[in-house]
């Protein structure tokens, strides 16, 4: 019997008929999550194609309406007078939400917004699925078809039973229709699952799959549906790309289907002809296995970890006068990595605002110096031990203060750092002011994360357990920095018996040179964010996990009020 070339809904991922959407409009009193307010909210739970709830109310903002607002939407402010205020609605939403996928039509707005209301109210964004109807459109319909993607342009071309009349259910009918109408469209492109849609909704062309990728299905049929990583092979069994999934044989056979759009990755596997796995007891193990391949292989699909230990440092230099020199080999008293020399030279230069090193390069004997005082000495801001004007012992105080604010134990630069961009303000030297405040959120970064990895890597041995969402634990034992065993103790099976079997088994490491001890950078942050959060629990510590009073970290609050520099480490 020929065997068919179509994948079961099971192969493929989550089958689309067994998906449950909820399709959400919201009203607002303008564009701004930050600075307006939710006046209405409409949802629809549909799955396989069929309407199973609804949910409509408006929302008090606690303002007036904005008249263009009032005369887009029709909603005056006599309608919302008795209605809820968002805290009281909130909750409700987010159980509309719940285990299902976020539609909405132009999403990131709708999203920005619930995001917004969640961190403003205390609630924690639960972080579902999100398709935009908007962005499917565009992937699926030629513009000679849809030459707008507006919800009124696509509730006309699929003859939306609902006409969108900027109201909140209203509106989320219409979308349903849209999403119906497209998701008859996607299906003729073989996408059958959600996670095949989800990759759709994120390019801007539809694609068909290859016969290159139709031919190599086959390729993981004998992969487990167990979580690890994965490894395709090339004619020379060369490593060609290394990744990590949950599910093995799932995710690698997404490779093979029209869900997979990247022109990189469809390259690659026209190259492959082996796809080799390895099975770990959870995802943290796969994801530092993952480092270590990438490390090991040099995979050229693979763009980011092909160079863990490349990476650049702040460090001072062994002398008479130490000064802070970029390196890519840090010694003991380094701070970083920096993804760039860029970003170390400017963490360089706002130390040396606080802090008087020398900013110069030559070497400086401890006696007898006999250059010339550069003008940094005229300026105030160098005492010239070049020119033999500062001894060593003058000197050790800034070296001191170097490394108490690198190690955590005085953060007065940081301080005095920022009382001269409140000042800089006040004097409404504002350009001043930006420079020197965005300098100093990018140092309590790098400070922050530099404290945060040299605190984990100093402990000889870490032991902490995870709850896996089904009743039992997810173990790792953690040395000097690296992931030393991995395990799990299954519902019903007493953890510590498995700790300890894996603790007597883990693997031994050596602490090496440096602030991390010889540990990649990057597996010491997956460690820390593990250990740190998704309710791990430290089971042992040897010695204690500390990290120093006086860090950075005090600062990251500052840090992200004075300059959005995205999120700061956990």
């Amino acid at each position: 019997m020929q065997r068919s070339n179509q994948l079961s809904f099971d192969e493929l991922g989550t089958p689309l008929r067994e998906v449950t959407f909820v399709v959400l409009d919201l009203e607002t009193t303008g564009g701004s999550n930050r600075t307006d307010a939710i006046t209405e909210v409409g949802a629809v739970k549909v799955r396989g194609g069929e309407v199973v709830g609804e949910l409509a109310t408006l929302v008090d903002p606690g303002t007036g309406l904005p008249p263009n607002i009032v005369a887009l939407t029709g909603i005056t402010t006599a309608m919302i007078a008795d209605a809820p205020r968002l805290p009281a609605v909130l909750p409700s939403v987010l159980e509309f939400l719940s285990g299902a996928v976020l539609v909405a039509h132009n999403a990131p707005f709708d999203v920005g917004f619930l995001r917004a209301a969640c961190e403003r109210h205390g609630h924690v964004w639960p972080r579902p699925p999100v398709v935009c109807t908007a962005r499917l459109a565009r992937a699926v319909l030629s513009r000679d078809e849809a030459p707008s993607v507006r919800l009124a342009a696509l509730a006309r071309l699929f003859g939306a039973s609902t006409v969108p009349i900027h109201r909140a259910l209203a509106d989320a009918r219409a979308t349903v229709d849209v999403l119906h109408g497209l998701m008859e469209r996607v299906g003729n492109l073989g996408v059958q699952s959600l996670e095949e849609l989800l990759d759709l909704a994120r390019e801007s062309a539809p694609h068909r799959p290859t016969e290159a990728q139709r031919r190599k299905r086959t390729l993981a049929d004998a992969l487990p549906a167990a979580p690890g990583v994965y490894l395709f092979r090339g004619a020379r069994d060369e490593v060609l790309y290394v990744g990590t999934s949950g599910d093995l044989r799932r995710r690698v056979r997404s490779y093979f289907t029209s869900g997979e759009r990247r022109k990189r990755v469809r390259d690659m596997v026209a190259q492959a002809e082996r796809v080799d796995s390895v099975v770990c007891a959870h995802a943290l193990e796969a994801a530092v296995r993952e480092l270590r391949l990438i490390s090991a292989h040099q995979p050229r699909y693979n763009r980011r970890s092909r160079k863990p230990h490349r990476a650049w440092w702040v460090t001072p230099t062994a002398e008479a006068f130490p000064r802070l020199s970029v390196v890519t080999t840090p010694r003991d008293g380094a701070f970083g990595p920096f993804r760039s020399r860029q970003q170390a030279v400017a963490a360089v230069e706002t130390v040396l605002d606080a802090v008087p090193l020398r900013s110069c390069t030559q070497r400086i004997p401890a006696r007898g110096a006999s250059a010339s005082p550069c003008a940094l000495h005229e300026l105030g801001r160098c005492a010239a031990p070049c020119a033999g004007l500062q001894s060593v012992e003058e000197y050790a105080p800034a070296v001191a203060a170097a490394a108490a604010l690198v190690d955590g134990v005085d953060d007065g630069p940081i301080r005095r750092l920022a009382a001269e961009v409140a000042q800089l303000g006040e004097q409404q030297r504002y350009e001043a002011a930006v420079r020197r405040r965005d300098r100093l959120a990018g140092l309590v970064v790098a400070l922050t994360r530099s404290q945060r990895l040299a605190a984990l890597a100093a402990v000889e041995e870490i032991v902490g357990a995870r709850p896996d969402g089904r009743g039992g634990w997810e173990i790792a034992v953690v040395r000097y920095g690296r992931l030393a065993a991995a395990g799990v103790a299954r519902r019903g099976v007493s953890p510590m018996p498995v700790i300890d079997a894996l603790r007597t088994g883990a693997q031994t490491v050596l602490a090496g040179e440096g602030p991390l001890r010889g540990a990649p950078a990057e597996e010491v942050w997956l460690l820390h964010r593990w250990l740190s959060s998704g309710g791990t629990r430290l089971v042992h510590s040897a010695p204690a996990w500390t990290e120093p009073a006086r860090s950075a970290a005090a600062w990251t609050g500052w840090a992200e009020r004075a300059r959005p520099v995205g999120p700061l480490p956990d």
